[in-house]
């Protein structure tokens, strides 16, 4: 049987689950996932983090990052660029600095998206 990637992502979560982690890591989580497997994705996140389980998500993408994620820490080139709430490091000065391109960012329902 073959699993499309977006079960293959519920599976692997499921798997992490059984042995009841406090924390749970999302590196890139969405690669390779078509549209509705992202948002189910950013769903499963945020239910995971609602029930009090930490998050510690690495992406490239900043609307994966789900309302429930507090703090966030920009790197660049293996050093902390920026460190704290998301109001303050998400701002179109430091992703432009960070990718090196303008940046716009806009904000809806508790995300952010950069354009």
């Amino acid at each position: 049987m073959h699993m499309s990637s977006g079960e293959a992502k519920r599976t692997l979560i499921a798997r992490a689950l059984v042995h009841e982690p406090k924390t749970l890591l999302f590196d890139e989580p969405s690669n390779a996932l078509d549209i509705g497997a992202q948002f189910q994705l950013r769903d499963t996140m945020r239910e995971l983090a609602q029930s009090g389980l930490a998050i510690l998500l690495v992406t490239h993408h900043v609307s994966e990052i789900i309302p429930e994620i507090e703090r966030v820490i920009l790197l660049r080139a293996g050093r902390v660029m920026e460190d704290g709430t998301k109001e303050k490091v998400l701002t179109e000065k430091n992703l432009g600095e960070l990718f090196g391109a303008k940046v716009r960012l806009e904000r809806h329902d508790g995300y952010f998206y950069a354009m």
